[in-house]
């Protein structure tokens, strides 16, 4: 199976550094993950395409009342976004 490397983008990174060390962790388990395959629906994995958005096309990971925004490459998993429902799709408008 191909392997997956996950890009943690500089905004996305800034969002995790405010976030509890519990939730990071919690996270970070999550993207983990997403190195095996960023397509799967899996337990505790609540992940959809998200519509409208053509270039790039982008994939939400639901972490309790966070989202991880992400693009797949090749190779590659780009994360972009780590935000509170609330604010995650208003970034994408």
């Amino acid at each position: 199976m191909t392997k997956f490397s996950v890009i943690i983008a500089d905004s996305a990174v800034k969002e995790l550094k405010v976030l509890d060390a519990k939730l990071t962790e919690r996270i970070k388990i999550h993207l983990k993950e997403l190195e095996e395959d960023p397509f799967r629906k899996r337990p505790k994995a609540d992940i959809k395409r998200l519509h409208g958005l053509k270039d790039p096309i982008l994939y939400r990971l639901r972490v309790g009342e966070y989202r991880i925004i992400y693009a797949i490459g090749e190779k590659n998993v780009k994360i972009t976004h780590i935000l509170k429902r609330s604010d995650a799709y208003k970034v994408l408008d």
